[in-house]
């Protein structure tokens, strides 16, 4: 069911390279949802994944850019005003990989060029992006930009790594770059803090599966899945949040909150019975 929150707005999506993207959910759910796109990722990334199909499902160009490069960045904005014939309304910034952590590089035995790649990669590219959109004046006012973000920016997580490093400074860009941007053309710019997630990316995280497993048993209603991020992205980009700016939204259905709950309880004892009533109901309080 679509509710033509984006009717006639104009996006770029950064980061999709195929269906386990939560990017690509986005892409696809902004188009139902009414807007016109382009979407742009690196051309290894178009070699290794399924852009192409996504283009001509949506109808959306591709514009190759490698978002560490100021350069092709000036080309995407540039050349989406041409293609989406106007200034941009949002933006999807989904970009993340640490060679620390593909080379299985421990946290305490970085290598500093692989580190200084995970942070050009996934956090520096953003400030990029905002400053050559905001110098070219390409996003429309009141406009809203939006990166995926995850609570590692917070707190400690075996083996997210120097990518806890990326998001914290990913987190900080967006509420330096929001006061500036918000000032003086009314762009809004946020981050969204999702549950693990089984991308391409969230794949390499060491032992991924079992870290998923103990979110869902941590948050009251289970981990939120990509479908459910691009159904957020979409209510972000659209104008019913036009006030919202700066703030990291934790889309993590309750896990950010919880200190510990019962499910997660349950994997240290040997049945439900001791958290029972007399009447054989779970008590979760």
């Amino acid at each position: 069911m679509t509710h033509n929150l984006l009717k006639g707005k104009r996006g770029i999506i950064f980061g999709a390279l195929n269906e386990d993207s939560i990017a690509w959910k986005v892409a696809v759910k902004a188009v139902e949802e009414g807007a016109s796109i382009t979407l742009s990722n690196t051309a290894m990334a178009l070699r290794m994944g399924q852009l192409n199909e996504l283009s001509e499902k949506l109808n959306a160009p591709i514009v190759v850019a490698d978002a560490t490069s100021i350069e092709d960045l000036e080309k995407v904005f540039a050349e989406s005003q041409k293609i989406l014939g106007g200034k941009i309304d949002f933006v999807l910034h989904s970009i993340g990989m640490s060679p620390n952590v593909r080379k299985h590089r421990t946290y305490d035995d970085l290598d500093y060029n692989y580190l200084q790649k995970t942070l050009e990669i996934s956090a520096i590219s953003f400030h990029k992006m905002l400053q050559v959109a905001k110098k070219q004046d390409a996003i429309a006012e009141y406009g809203s930009v939006v990166a995926l973000t995850y609570i590692a920016s917070h707190r400690t997580f075996f083996g997210y790594n120097d990518m806890a490093d990326a998001k914290s400074l990913l987190e900080s860009i967006a509420r330096s770059f929001g006061y500036i941007y918000g000032r003086e053309k009314h762009v809004r710019i946020n981050t969204i803090s999702q549950s693990p997630t089984p991308t391409t990316a969230g794949k390499g995280i060491k032992d991924i599966d079992n870290m998923m497993d103990f979110a869902d048993k941590m948050s009251p209603l289970g981990n939120a899945s990509a479908e459910d991020c691009a159904n957020y992205c979409v209510m972000m980009f659209s104008d019913f949040t036009r006030k919202v700016t700066m703030q990291t939204l934790f889309h993590d259905g309750g896990f950010s909150s919880m200190g510990m709950s019962l499910r997660a309880m349950n994997q240290y004892a040997k049945d439900l019975d001791a958290y029972k009533d007399e009447n054989g109901h779970v008590i979760y309080g």
